[in-house]
Parts: C-alpha cells; structure tokens; sequence
C-alpha cells in the first residue's frame, strides 16, 4: 500500500514553502523566497537520507516449532541483514499475519549505525502467535517504517516475502481403552501370538482377528473355502481402521473450499488425527480411509510416532470430498474380522445408520462419531450395536472420547 511519504511536519514544510514563494513576490520580500528554498532542500535531503544508500540484503524467517498444532504457541524469529550508508533512527515495524493465526506482531526498529563504519547490520525480531486455524498460513512481508533525523519524510518497506506456516490439526492424547476385550496392543498381543501374529511360519493359516488384509492368501483362500493369511511374514501388530467421511454432502461448502473454515469438519478431523495418535501408541498398525476404501494415508505400524507426524503434518490441508457414500462402507469389512473400526462422519440419517449395522459383526470394537443426525439416526446406529458419541463443533476432545463407553478422558495436549 502506497502511503504519503513525508510526515505532517515534513508536509507543513512544504505547504510554507509554496507559501513563502507566492508571498515572497507579493510583497517583495526576497528572505522569504530564501526561506521556501531552504526548507524544500531540507525536505529533499531528509528524504535522501531515508531511500539512497538503505537496503536489505536478506531477510530470513523461520518458526518455532516449524509444524504448529490449532491452538498452540508458535515463536516467529525474523533476522534481517542491512545495511546503510548513513544513520538511521529508532523506526516501528509489523507483520502481517493471515485469517487463523493470532498476535501483536509489532515493535521497535532499532537505530543503525553507517555502514561506511559498521559494516552490515544484523537485526534480530521475534514474537509470539497462536494458531487457530488449520491449514497453510502465510506470514509476511515484515513491513518497516523509518522516518529521518529531523522528522520529515518517511519510508515504509515490506522486507522479505511471505513465508507458509503449516497448521495441523490438534491432536489430543486419550487414556488406555480397558473395557473392551483386546482394546490395547498389549493385551492383545498374548492372544495373536497363539494364533502365530507375531511369529515366523510357514504354511497358510486361517484369517484370525487382527490380522492385516494385505496378508490375505487368496489361492488358499479359495482352496479351503474360508479367508487364508501368509505365514512367511511376520506379523506383529493387531489393526485397527478409521474411517472419515468426508463427502461434502455431510459438512457445509466451506470444508471443500479451504481447511479451517468449517467448525463442525475441523472436529472431525481432530478426533481422526486423535485417534490415530491413541491406537498407534498402543500398538496398533493403523489404517485410515475415506468411505470408498481409499486411503487418506499409507497405514502407520503401531509406535511409529515419526509417520504419525508426518499424517498429522499433511491432514493440516485436508479438505472435504465431493464424493463417497456412507452407504459404500460395509461392503469393505465383508469376510474380515478386525480390532476396533472408528467412523467419523457428519450429519447422518436413519438410512445411512442402518447400512453400518453389517460392520458391527466384524469389529471388536466399533465407534461411530457424527453430528446430530436427522431423525432417529443416531438411536438406529446405537441399537445396531455401535457406540455413538454427537459430534459438537463446540465440543472438547476430552468429552467426546469420555463419553463413549471404555474410553476415559485425556492426560493432555500434545503437538
């Protein structure tokens, strides 16, 4: 943005000296002509001072941590490398900063010393914001505004570009799920070594609870009539799947158009990545798909926090989807029996409930969040055996996992 380059006094020194060169024929007064001259020269001069011989030789920003979560402090350090040919004043400078990232990014500019002395100059700046959007946020241009020794001109510059600073989703840390039969990696563990999840073996074996589909032998399968697993690799870590529907048709527009513009699919989004957090920490190898199968992510064995991170780190712009079904989903646990399946989904009806009901069979532990559905939706899918938590905008991850049976509360934030 274009701003009047002097200052009101600098502006007043102007105005008298058009004045004094109208006034100074009128009434023959040559001082007064001398006097218009001296104080457009010192103008001139002023404003010299500020753009001839100032420049910035670079400008670096960076962001701590470099990855924030919604919610959460991120320390902004900008240094500047300049240099002057002559002294500058104390100036102010401000950041700019976007929709969804909160703070006072303004300060002092420290005076600078001639170059032809000092050399170049390092400043440094730092402040604080809090993220609360997710997505990628730009921040910048730094905007500096200096003014010369006597107060007449100014200058205002915009050093360095905008720099993308990446908002992920929060991620809450969830307790141990005790109530159901091999909720946690652990307790399961005794139960699949029997069955030879976690040992060396070599023939085929029967499809047992926990096992990963990709391990499915599907010539022995059709041999013997029933779901085969391969015994030649070693299988480790029971599975849980965590469904996200976002198809555009359960949240408003504004989750397809932009991450962290829609309330209610940031919820979601926060519960999904929560999830994964809690079940990966547990030893589970966790897969999370859209409601047609495919996958938002490459599945993550269980205590790789390192690719949780990386999930976290790329769902930050996560949108919603113009298509998927609800409707679609049970077809995709037909033959299988796995650990615990979460669904997180919008605003669902009696129908879409309905069609979910086959999945409970195939699951040790089926979860379903959903906003407030229409009708007796939420009734049909706890009666078909789910446990259904109402997804609330407003909502504390906190209570949303506390209330669903075997899933107590939370420690803290992390990320």
């Amino acid at each position: 943005m274009t701003r009047w380059p002097l200052t009101p006094r600098g502006t007043g020194a102007i105005v008298l000296a058009f004045a004094a060169f109208i006034l100074a024929p009128a009434f023959g007064v040559p001082a007064l002509l001398f006097f218009g001259v001296l104080l457009v020269a010192a103008v001139g001069l002023s404003f010299a001072s500020l753009w001839l011989g100032h420049r910035a030789d670079g400008v670096r920003r960076s962001f701590a941590p470099p990855v924030a979560s919604v919610g959460a402090d991120v320390d902004v350090r900008v240094r500047i490398e300049s240099r002057s040919v002559l002294p500058t004043i104390v100036g102010t400078w401000h950041d700019r900063l976007p929709r969804g990232v909160e703070g006072e990014p303004t300060g002092v500019y420290p005076a600078l010393r001639s170059g032809l002395v000092s050399g170049s100059h390092r400043v440094d700046i730092s402040y604080r914001v809090r993220a609360r959007r997710r997505g990628v946020r730009p921040i910048g241009p730094l905007v500096v505004e200096t003014t010369d020794p006597f107060g007449l001109s100014r200058r205002r510059q915009e050093l360095g570009g905008a720099v993308p600073l990446t908002i992920a989703p929060a991620v809450v840390a969830l307790e141990m799920f005790d109530d159901f039969p091999g909720a946690a990696g652990g307790t399961m563990q005794s139960v699949t070594d029997k069955l030879g999840q976690g040992a060396d073996n070599l023939i085929p074996r029967a499809y047992a609870p926990g096992d990963s589909m990709r391990r499915i032998h599907w010539r022995a399968s059709a041999h013997r009539g029933e779901l085969m697993v391969r015994q030649e690799e070693r299988e480790s870590n029971p599975e849980a799947v965590i469904v996200f529907d976002r198809a555009v048709a359960r949240w408003s527009a504004d989750a397809l158009r932009s991450p962290g513009e829609d309330l209610d699919f940031e919820a979601a989004v926060s519960t999904v990545v929560s999830a994964a957090a809690r079940f990966i920490r547990e030893g589970y190898s966790v897969a999370v798909i859209d409601v047609d199968g495919t996958e938002l992510f490459d599945p993550i064995e269980g205590g790789d926090t390192a690719a949780l991170e990386a999930m976290t780190t790329a769902f930050a712009t996560l949108t919603a989807s113009r298509a998927g079904a609800l409707t679609d989903l049970a077809p995709l646990f037909a033959g299988a029996t796995l650990g615990p399946v979460v669904v997180i989904t919008g605003e669902i009806y009696p129908a879409d409930a309905a069609s979910l009901a086959p999945i409970v069979g195939h699951t040790s532990m089926p979860v379903l969040f959903a906003l407030a559905g229409a009708g007796d939706a939420l009734r049909v899918a706890r009666e078909t055996g789910w446990r259904v938590h109402s997804l609330e905008p407003e909502d504390e991850l906190e209570s949303l996992w506390s209330g669903v049976p075997g899933m107590e509360g939370l420690r803290g934030h992390v990320g």
